[in-house]
């Protein structure tokens, strides 16, 4: 009886899988850049990238190490730091990404960073330190990294 039942009733099929378009974002930073070039481990690394008058000279990827002999030995993670100069006549207050990949285009590694509270004076030359954090052992073995700026 029931068989007979639910054969009478309509075939109701699932509504189609609407494909939904990406919410779009509004970019709210002044200006943005980015580059990808040949990556070196433990060697300083000049680097051809401005941004609205900010100037990045080099980039350096190493483990970050103690200064005080009574801790000689041990690494505290391991770091990208970047040197920029502004060239404006406004203060910049920058924030920074950077990835290593290998030779075949795999991520080894990220990290973020930027500007300290007060940002980059005009004239003035800053070096920023970018932590690799979690994902970090095989940075050494970069074949390229990304570097993006963003100017808040």
């Amino acid at each position: 009886m029931l068989a007979i039942l639910l054969a009478a009733l309509p075939l109701v099929q699932a509504p189609a899988a609407v494909p939904q378009e990406a919410p779009k974002v509004e970019a709210t930073s002044l200006s943005f850049g980015t580059l990808q070039q040949p990556y070196l481990w433990d060697r300083l690394m000049k680097v051809d990238l401005a941004v609205d008058g900010l100037k990045v000279n080099s980039i350096f990827f190493n483990l970050r190490e103690s200064k005080v002999k009574l801790f000689q030995g041990p690494t505290f993670g391991t770091r990208a730091q970047v040197e920029v100069i502004n060239t404006s006549k406004v203060t910049k207050v920058p924030g920074f990404a950077v990835a290593v990949l290998d030779g075949e285009g795999r991520l080894l590694g990220a990290a973020t960073g930027g500007s300290k509270l007060t940002g980059v004076k005009p004239g003035e030359t800053e070096t920023f330190d970018l932590n690799f954090d979690q994902v970090n052992a095989r940075i050494p073995k970069g074949a390229t990294f990304l570097l993006t700026v963003e100017l808040r």
